[in-house]
Parts: structure tokens; C-alpha cells; sequence
């Protein structure tokens, strides 16, 4: 890397900063109302998981992701996925008892086979995207994948590839201040652990916690694997991060190799014996992205046209929020990622990635413990020190934003963030503690179930007009169809589009 790439990008002119772009894609779990999992088919009047714009599935049939588009300011982003939860409770209503699980923490759950895998229609893509979610649970089990989060989608025009990797080297430095001050999820339901061996401590009917926990969705019973663990992804350069997974996607693994591609009865068991079966498998906490052309594969997208913007990873559904996160935690995630991108920043090390992987299994586990200590340089700080500095370097993009957008609201997103590093018990992780502990005998489910119902009814509540309604059920009849073309289309056999698809020459430009 050259000397001329540590050093921190130029600040972005008023013309940058009036082209940044946001969308959400927000999972959650469909529940019943006495807190179980619920077993039914995605719902027909939501249309096809496999082309529905705004509408799909994530792992199993039973988690909804729903998708906003892209949007220039926090307010309009949050308007449509709004819409996108009515159009939801619309169909739930009319089907039954419903609701979206508002915790990223599981609901109680069923035995791990028993979780019904995404099913996307009889084309070759649709079933690989059930073959990939059963190698999924084949790897890692079922109950990890129902964890639930929101992914932010965050652009700025004019910054280059290089810029935006420089981005998630800080932003990977620094993400552990997001799961401080976001993280939501610190206890949960004794069903998600069943039969695990796991650190947690017991609370109140059928749940477990850490008493400073933040995002036990981050930490070492959230999306983790011993495999993944040997993935020492670099961050330097696209070069380096596509040759990393490129491997990853190409090199079998042997406890994988023993599963096997298909069982004797010819039934598929995963995609491929590699480490990671496509690039999506690769978790962390942000990712480069670029969106891909029908049948390409991301990592070709990326090495053949660069980075176009970058998906955050690491935020909790906020159970107090009806939409899982709000403007002001939208407005700091702008106001973040700025001084990720403006500041210097280092090429990364192993020893740095080993230190990034402790620090975010510490502060998920422990985030809110008094003295609380992680590794910097070589040395050791106080989170909450650590936290104010990032929250004070910040300040000078806050105001120029709001400079240029008139009022107050991102200084005034600073100010939440100092609030909650002064006082930990502001901070979500805490409240939901305190609700449980309050009003609902310590069990999560209880307390969760009780901010479900109360966010389905405020949903419910909202104006709903014809028009809107008349929009989704057409994009619901659109997708239908769409799905029926791609499988009229459809001219090899399952078996050679796999084999077509995994080709290594589909990675490379």
C-alpha cells in the first residue's frame, strides 16, 4: 500500500455530503402471540420471497426482510420501510395472530430441524437459495440463523474503492462503539441455547443473560464459526479481500467434505464442501458491496466494477422502536461513517484483526461492565474513553451537516451518544433489562412479546389507504409472475447450473 493511502482523505465538499445515501434491509422473525416461532408458509399475499422488491425472506421461511430503496435523507428512508411493516401487518391481520418479533434475539423456538428453511419456488436459483440456507443449518444449525438484525446501506459519491476500504478498516477499529451504544440484545430465551455449551448467566423464567451485556447477537453465540474464525480477511486492498474469500469459496474444508454436497437418497445437503459455500456466508461486521447483474456472482461485481457502498452489519432490532431503529440512530450512523472515510487510516495486520475480534466479543459480552478495557495499539483503554474520543472527532462533521441541512439533529445525535457513555443505563442494552426485571418477572420472552403486540397494534393503527394497499397487493401479483417467468425460463438441469454457478472462472474478471 503506498504512503499516500494511509493518509486521511480530503473532507468531502458540500456536494459530496449532499449525495449521501441510505436503505435498510430489516429482519424479523413472524411469532404467534404466545411467544413461539411460527410454522406457517410466508404468507402467499406478500408475495414471492424470490422477486419481491420490498418484501422477501431471509433464512427461514419464517423471518421476514423487508427493503427499503435508497433514499437521500434518514426521514424518507424511515417513511418507506414504515409503509413496508403496514403493508406486512395488513396481510398478518387478515391471516391471523401474527406479528414480527421486535427483539434480535429469537422468540422461543422449536427443535433445530423443525425451523422451516426459505423456500423460493421449483427455478434453479430458487432452489439454490434453499440448498444454500440447508447447508447453513447443516454447518452452523438452525437456531443461530434466526438471529434477527437490520443491515445498513450507506454510499457517498465520488470515493473510490480504496476510499471505501479505508472506510471499513476504521469502521471495523471502531464498530465495537456502535454495539456500546445500539447493541439491544443482552438477554434471551432459554430455547436458543439449548443443549449449548455457553457462558450465559440464568434470569427469571426460561432466560438467560449477561448482566453488562450489549449484543449477545455479535458475540460468541451469535453469528460465529469455528471455521470462520481461520479467515484472516484483510481489508488493505479489494486485491487482497477478494483473494482471501476467493480462496474460501474454492477451497474444500473438511468437516464440510464430510457432509457431503448430496446425501445417499440424492437429496442436496449444501451447495459446495468449501469453507464458504457463496460470499454471502462470509459474516462480519460491515461488507463492501456492489450490486450485481442477474446471475453474477458479487465477488466478480466487485473486482470487475468496484465498490459502490457499504453494508453495516452490527445493529440490533431496538425493541422500543416500532421500526427497529429510528432517525436519530440513522443520523449517527451517517455522522460515523464519515469520520470513518475522513480519517487516516492504517493498512491492517493479523495481530490487529485478532485484537478487532476480541474487542467485539468483549464489548458484546460485557460492554456496559464499569473499567471495561480493550486493546488499541498494543495497549489497553477504557471503552467508554476510547468511545468519547471517536464521539468528539465526529463533532466537526455533525455540524457540518447540519450546516447544510439546517437545525440540529446530528449535533443533537452526538449528544444521545455522549448521554448513554456517561451513563450506561441509557444505552438499550440496559433498558431492556430494566423492563424485563420491572414488569415482566426477568423472562424475555414476556417482555418481548409484550413490545411486539403493543408494536403491531401502533402499525395497525396507522392510516392505511386505498391506494397504498392497491400498490402492494400489484407488486405482490407482479413478483408472482416474475417468479413463474424464471422458471419457465429455466434450460439446464439443477445439478449443471450449481456446477455452472460455483465455477471457479465465475470469480475472476
Amino acid at each position: 500500500m503506498s504512503e499516500a493511502s494511509k493518509q486521511a482523505p480530503q473532507a468531502p465538499a458540500i456536494t459530496q455530503l449532499q449525495g449521501i445515501r441510505r436503505g435498510i434491509e430489516k429482519e424479523s422473525l413472524r411469532a404467534l402471540p404466545n411467544g413461539m416461532l411460527a410454522l406457517t408458509p410466508h404468507p402467499l399475499q406478500l408475495g414471492s420471497a424470490l422477486t419481491h422488491d420490498k418484501i422477501t425472506t431471509d433464512f427461514s421461511e419464517s423471518q421476514l426482510e423487508l427493503i427499503t430503496g435508497v433514499h437521500a435523507s434518514a426521514n424518507a428512508c424511515l417513511a418507506e420501510l414504515q409503509e413496508i411493516h403496514q403493508a406486512v401487518y395488513q396481510v398478518l391481520q387478515t391471516e391471523g395472530e401474527e406479528r414480527l418479533w421486535v427483539s434480535s434475539m429469537p422468540c422461543g423456538l422449536p427443535t433445530d430441524e423443525t425451523i422451516p428453511l426459505g423456500r423460493y419456488g421449483s427455478s434453479n436459483v430458487g432452489r439454490s437459495k434453499s440448498i444454500y440456507r440447508m447447508g447453513l443449518g447443516q454447518r452452523y444449525g438452525r437456531r443461530m440463523q434466526t438471529i434477527s438484525g437490520i443491515h445498513y446501506n450507506w454510499s457517498l459519491p465520488e470515493v473510490s474503492t480504496e476510499q471505501y476500504f479505508g472506510l471499513i478498516r476504521n469502521f471495523r477499529r471502531h464498530s465495537f462503539l456502535l454495539l456500546y451504544l445500539f447493541g439491544a440484545s443482552p438477554a434471551l430465551c432459554s430455547t436458543f441455547v439449548a443443549g449449548r455449551q455457553h457462558e450465559l448467566q440464568a434470569l427469571g423464567s426460561h432466560t438467560f443473560h449477561m448482566p453488562y451485556g450489549t449484543s449477545l447477537r455479535m458475540g460468541r453465540l451469535g453469528y460465529q464459526s469455528d471455521a470462520q474464525s481461520s479467515l484472516a480477511v484483510s481489508y488493505n486492498c479489494l486485491e487482497r479481500y477478494a483473494a482471501s474469500l476467493q480462496e474460501a469459496l474454492t477451497r474444500p474444508y473438511p468437516a464440510y467434505e464430510a457432509i457431503g454436497v448430496r446425501n445417499p437418497g440424492g437429496d442436496y445437503n449444501q451447495l459446495s464442501p468449501t469453507l464458504l459455500q457463496i460470499e454471502n456466508e462470509f459474516y462480519g461486521t460491515i461488507r463492501p458491496k456492489r450490486v450485481i447483474r442477474q446471475g453474477e456472482r458479487p465477488l466478480h461485481a466487485l473486482r470487475e466494477r468496484g465498490v459502490e457502498y457499504v453494508e453495516v452489519r452490527c445493529m440490533d432490532l431496538d425493541p422500543f422502536e416500532p421500526l427497529g431503529i429510528n432517525a436519530q440512530t440513522m443520523r449517527f450512523l451517517d455522522v460515523f461513517l464519515l469520520h470513518c472515510l475522513t480519517q487516516a487510516s492504517a493498512p491492517d495486520t493479523p495481530e490487529e484483526i485478532a485484537a478487532l475480534g476480541a474487542n467485539q466479543h468483549r464489548t458484546a459480552a460485557r460492554g456496559r461492565e464499569p473499567g471495561l478495557r480493550l486493546q488499541r495499539g498494543g495497549a489497553e483503554v477504557d471503552l467508554r474513553e476510547w468511545g468519547a474520543e471517536i464521539v468528539e472527532q465526529c463533532a466537526p462533521l455533525a455540524a457540518q451537516l447540519d450546516t447544510l441541512q439546517g437545525g440540529t439533529e446530528h449535533a443533537e445525535a452526538l449528544a444521545m451518544a455522549r448521554a448513554r457513555l456517561a451513563d450506561a443505563a441509557l444505552t438499550p442494552s440496559a433498558r431492556v433489562l430494566a423492563a424485563m426485571k420491572q414488569d415482566f418477572g426477568d423472562s424475555h420472552v414476556a417482555f418481548i412479546r409484550a413490545q411486539s403486540e403493543q408494536t403491531r397494534q401502533r402499525l395497525l393503527a396507522l392510516p392505511w389507504s386505498e391506494a397504498q394497499n392497491d400498490r402492494y397487493v400489484r407488486m405482490t401479483a407482479e413478483s408472482i409472475a416474475a417468479q413463474r417467468r424464471i422458471e419457465a425460463a429455466d434450460t439446464v438441469d439443477f445439478e449443471t447450473y450449481r456446477q455452472q454457478y460455483l465455477a471457479q472462472q465465475s470469480l475472476v474478471v
